[in-house]
């Protein structure tokens, strides 16, 4: 039953909103934003809220800050009508890379962010592939954390032969996601020992694992502007491997990222979800994008009939 559901979209991923709420077989409730004179956003809620299980669909992409204070708005808009239940559908959280402090006098964004989207009235968050499993922590709120691995794994298990091939993970940190992926698929797995030296700037010194004649399949949460991985793809053909195909959750695709990834012509695909909006991989090419609204969806349904939804993040 989902007659008391009702689900918002924000401005920044209305297609997934939609493609949710037709897996659910309910409409999308109207919603509308404008701005002041002064640059101010104001969010009208057109659909009811009272006493009803409220979600609102939005991702933090580009332009982030602003979409933040939409969120924000639509979050306080619901809780002043009057919902029943308030919970954040957010299928990328970007303030989660800043999770911890790595240099004096810096800010912790994933936990003030975090922090604003309770006190604008957020119950419950469902998200997929935080930046670090510490961000989990961040929220004073139940967070689903869904993963994407299933989806991404049944793709490659469908579309050619892994007799020869080997996950790759570009850096320690993501090893146990890459580690659980290449188990759906019976992979062994490798690892780029990788330094950053800024945002988009890092150096693979080396890579641990056999790589050399295999057919290699990078995973990584995210592709921003493709600097780690095209610095992965440098050391990997080093090693002398056979093929390179790559896969993220988030395929961000920002700043250089398409013209950078195009220029390498022998990267065979690369996969990502539709957690983002795929107009800004617009050019790219090989790209493949993968819907993850049905597990979005299925987990709406579970928190509104209060059924376990734990299976959910790492559904087959």
């Amino acid at each position: 039953m989902t007659d008391d559901i009702t689900v918002f979209s924000g401005s920044a991923h209305r297609e997934f909103a939609t493609e949710v709420c037709d897996l659910l077989g309910i409409e999308l409730a109207p919603s509308q934003t404008t701005r002041f004179s002064n640059d101010c956003l104001q969010v009208h809620l057109d659909g009811n809220c009272r006493k009803r299980d409220v979600f609102i669909v939005q991702p933090l992409v580009p332009p982030v800050q602003e979409n933040l204070v939409e969120l924000l708005l639509m979050l306080d808009a619901a809780r002043g009508a009057s919902a029943g239940h308030l919970t954040v559908v957010m299928p990328h959280y970007a303030y989660a890379r800043s999770d911890k402090k790595d240099a004096p006098r810096i800010s912790i964004g994933a936990r003030l962010v975090a922090d604003l989207l309770h006190k604008a009235g957020a119950q419950r968050v469902v998200t997929m592939a935080l930046h670090s499993p510490q961000v989990h922590g961040m929220f004073e709120m139940p967070v689903d954390h869904l993963s994407a691995n299933h989806v991404l794994a049944e793709h490659f298990r469908h579309n050619g032969d892994l007799s020869n091939a080997v996950v790759v993970s570009p850096d320690f940190g993501n090893v146990k996601e890459a580690n659980h992926f290449a188990r759906l698929l019976d992979l062994p797995v490798a690892a780029g020992a990788k330094r950053r030296l800024s945002d988009d700037r890092v150096v693979i010194d080396s890579i641990v694992g056999d790589v050399a004649g295999k057919d290699v399949i990078v995973l990584d949460d995210e592709i921003a502007t493709g600097g780690s991985l095209v610095e992965l793809f440098d050391k990997l053909r080093e090693v002398g491997v056979n093929s390179i195909s790559a896969a993220c959750v988030h395929g961000l695709f920002t700043g250089p990222a398409v013209e950078r990834l195009n220029a390498q012509r022998d990267l065979k695909e690369i996969v990502c979800t539709n957690t983002v909006p795929p107009r800004a991989a617009a050019g790219l090419e090989k790209l493949t994008v993968l819907s993850v609204a049905p597990l979005f969806a299925e987990a709406v349904r579970r928190i509104n009939s209060g059924e376990s939804i734990s299976s959910l993040f790492d559904a087959p």
